[in-house]
């Protein structure tokens, strides 16, 4: 297939998404492999079947942001949230309700979810409220209905499992409405789309890792004007920053940045 670049631009054209700031080879790859599984033998061709086809456009969409994710995923990371992290903003916020969250790609709901469970243990549900996004709609969609595979909750402690899960079958569960009530969910392009302001925690886990070094470079400098003075991001297991500090960022726990100065 020689028709990548025509591709990109007619992409860019229709969606607004720039698929130049992916990682190319890797992007390529696996979107050869969709275009042929779909029966179509130019990328072009797979394009314009997508203009004719919802339904294909949403799975192109749905594949092209690489939707894995799990609750409590590298459990580790998520004890420093919440044994450290998540203490200090309430005492420098003086309250739970008062800290401003974002969870940014946040897929399928795992991610901005668990954070309110582990917000649970600091206030009632009625007092949280926290913001997550994601640019792929069907994701978001998932993540409103709030059933997942038991697969995906096999890192979850089973104290959340017990308090906020029931079983709808034999291989998947439905999370509490109170839980799902906690979570504003809205579609954001990391690339093109204005980042919220005045955050206090911003957690991006395991999608950097698919974007040049231009396109994270972007990210980053967006996420230092969406914190608060000494706010905190938190990223995935496979992602660091080199050279923090000229984002303004200093690491202070292994993933976990602070703001120190605005760029």
């Amino acid at each position: 297939m020689f028709d990548y670049e025509e591709f990109k631009k007619a992409f860019y054209e229709h969606s607004g998404i720039d698929l130049n700031l992916y990682k190319e080879k890797q992007m390529k790859r696996r979107l050869t492999s969709l275009v042929e599984r779909n029966g179509y033998s130019t990328f072009m061709d797979f394009f314009r079947a997508t203009l004719r086809d919802q339904k294909l456009y949403h799975t192109f969409i749905n594949f092209l942001t690489i939707n894995v994710s799990e609750f409590y995923r590298n459990p580790n990371q998520w004890e420093i949230l919440k044994n450290v992290i998540i203490p200090e903003l309430i005492e420098k916020k003086g309250s739970v309700d008062k800290i401003r969250i974002w969870s940014s790609a946040c897929s399928t709901g795992d991610e901005p979810y668990t954070i309110v469970m582990i917000l649970s243990n600091f206030s009632p549900l009625s007092k949280i409220k926290i913001l997550a996004t994601d640019i792929d709609l069907d994701a978001i969609e998932k993540a409103k209905q709030g059933i997942y595979a038991a697969r995906s909750l096999k890192d979850l402690p089973e104290e959340y499992f017990n308090r906020y899960f029931e079983r709808v079958s034999d291989e998947s569960y439905k999370i509490s409405d109170d839980i799902k009530k906690c979570v504003e969910f809205r579609r954001l392009n990391l690339l093109s789309d204005p980042y919220p302001k005045n955050m206090d925690l911003v957690v991006c886990r395991n999608v950097l890792i698919y974007f040049t070094e231009e396109a994270k470079s972007k990210i980053y400098v967006n996420f230092n004007r969406s914190l608060t003075d000494d706010g905190i991001l938190f990223l995935g297991s496979t992602e660091q920053i080199i050279g923090a500090g000229k984002y303004g960022l200093k690491p202070i726990y292994t993933f976990f940045y602070r703001k120190i100065q605005n760029v």
